[in-house]
């Protein structure tokens, strides 16, 4: 499969956010993988404020870390170079090869303003960015350094590859594409509808030199009967010169880690997998409060892969009151997302919790929130900030970020989590959450049925997570039991699986190996009118 020294690639793109790249370059991972090939995905540019920590102690976006495990390889850095964490006021905080080096506006990022330069120490694979134009370079880097090592890197692009108003500076779809000659598959969803539409217009309105590297499209969420479809991709062929390589039916349980946990802040139930019944008599219910900016949502996921687990979003007082466990998740504005549950009433709902014994359980920014204090001179800039008051806790932003993927004992079960955090905790009572061996507090605070971590993804520990829904049952005094076999990890290996399969039954795989091994065909007509 290499071409010159490099591995082969492929761009899948997408006529909208949320088309199902993420997925859908999981899947044709985890299908590489299965046939023998050394395959890693790519993102060049990600925004999103559901975040990983690798083993290297980078940040990237969960979805890459997702897709690395689809291709069963260790995520890293080079996967996701550019990590942009929005923080509210149209500004973001600018991750560079896993490390924050500063905030910048969409103006800024877009257009011509600079950004802060990476500190020193910084992986930053060549030397400091100004703007979005400027991160092309080390981007490609990235790239060329994974295509030397792997057989083939399946990269995401992001939004849709005809934002007209970025093209100039684009670095995460044809710009990437173009500069490295990617051959690029345009992912529709049409389960929205219009996805002819899409699929012609996203062609027409790119350039002729882009328009060459517009290889096929690939259907997604179909629901019904295929045969009835197959007009309508004969002449989209016959308008694009173009084939589409698949059709991806519509599928539940497809619970990957998306991109941007706003979307799904107040659908309700976690996910759309179908409901289990308990292992015991009762259900658990557990409540998030869906508050601004929510981080690394799938926290929550572990709980809802529980048979008989209810997890849903909420954002009104009285959602809490038949409640089990109440979490308060992460946040990329602390100060913010305390301001909104005082505004919104859930703020004195917690603390009437909290004074009930009724359990709550703050993970991170929510665990900051739960606190006595906050001192805030870098992330909202509010300086002192008064907390919940719920756990004897103060807390400082430092400019530095804490990234760490730590482990230790939690309930007497062992546990792991990453942390991804400027806030720096000061526990003045209360029991520790997670020691060592030897029993030194690591991490968390414990009072009463209140408690704290900013372990990120430790409920992913499932003995763990299997004793402390014991201990919400017995406080709640539900007769729930959690099941003694569900592993989290093996149910995401199912679901990756399940994506795998997707590619290797319903899209037409040889025509996918071609592109990886030869690029884009030769030929390709040009749609008008072109980019304007």
């Amino acid at each position: 499969m290499s071409r010159g020294g490099r591995g082969g690639g492929l761009l899948i793109a997408g006529t909208t956010s949320d088309a199902g790249k993420s997925v859908v370059t999981a899947g044709i991972c985890r299908w590489l993988v299965r046939r023998g090939v050394k395959v890693a995905p790519f993102k060049g540019q990600n925004m999103s404020l559901n975040s990983f920590v690798t083993r290297e102690g980078a940040e990237i976006g969960r979805a890459q870390a997702m897709q690395a495990q689809a291709a069963r390889v260790e995520p890293t850095a080079l996967m996701n170079p550019v990590l942009l964490k929005p923080g509210g006021d149209r500004s973001s905080q600018v991750v560079l090869m896993g490390r924050p080096v500063g905030e910048m506006s969409a103006r800024g990022y877009f257009g011509s303003g600079p950004a802060a330069g990476p500190r020193s120490g910084d992986a930053s694979p060549g030397g400091t960015p100004h703007g979005r134009e400027a991160l092309l370079g080390p981007v490609l880097e990235c790239l060329e350094r994974l295509r030397g090592t792997y057989d083939a890197v399946i990269c995401e692009g992001a939004g849709s590859p005809a934002e007209i108003n970025l093209r100039r500076t684009d670095i995460v779809n044809m710009g990437i594409a173009r500069a490295a000659r990617l051959p690029v598959v345009v992912v529709g969803d049409i389960d929205r509808g219009g996805v002819f539409a899409s699929f012609f217009g996203t062609t027409a309105l790119l350039s002729p030199e882009d328009q060459e590297l517009i290889a096929g499209y690939l259907v997604n969420k179909f629901r019904g009967d295929v045969s009835l479809l197959e007009p309508g991709l004969e002449m989209l062929r016959g308008l694009t010169g173009r084939s589409t390589l698949g059709v991806l039916p519509f599928r539940h349980g497809l619970g990957i880690d998306e991109e941007d946990g706003l979307r799904v802040s107040l659908r309700g139930a976690v996910r759309e997998s179908p409901a289990t019944p308990p292992y015991g008599e009762d259900v658990l219910r557990v409540a998030v409060c869906a508050v601004p900016l929510m981080s690394n949502f799938t926290d929550v996921d572990a709980l809802a892969a529980e048979p008989g687990v209810v997890v849903r979003f909420v954002d009104r007082p009285e959602e809490l009151a038949d409640a089990d466990l109440v979490v308060v998740p992460g946040t990329r504005g602390t100060v913010k997302a305390l301001a909104w549950l005082r505004e919104r009433g859930l703020a004195d709902a917690l603390a009437a919790r909290a004074a009930e014994g009724r359990p709550v359980l703050g993970i991170c920014g929510g665990y900051q929130i739960l606190g006595e204090h906050i001192d805030d001179e870098v992330e909202s800039r509010a300086g002192a900030v008064p907390g919940l008051g719920l756990l004897p806790v103060r807390v400082r932003f430092a400019r530095e970020k804490t990234l760490a993927r730590p482990v230790g004992l939690a309930l007497g079960e062992a546990v792991e989590g990453y942390e991804i955090h400027h806030g720096v905790a000061e526990v003045r009572g209360g029991d520790a959450f997670v020691s060592d061996a030897d029993g030194r507090a690591l991490d968390g605070c414990r009072v009463g049925a209140v408690t704290g971590t900013h372990w990120h993804g430790a409920l992913e520990s499932d003995a763990f997570r299997r004793r402390l829904l014991t201990e919400v049952a017995r406080t709640a005094g539900r007769r729930f039991v959690p099941a003694p076999d569900t592993s989290f990890g093996v149910l995401r290996e199912e679901q990756l699986d399940l994506l795998g399969d997707l590619i290797e039954e319903h899209a037409d795989t040889d025509a996918l190996m071609r592109l990886i091994e030869e690029g884009a065909p030769a030929g390709l007509p040009f749609i008008p009118p072109g980019a304007p």
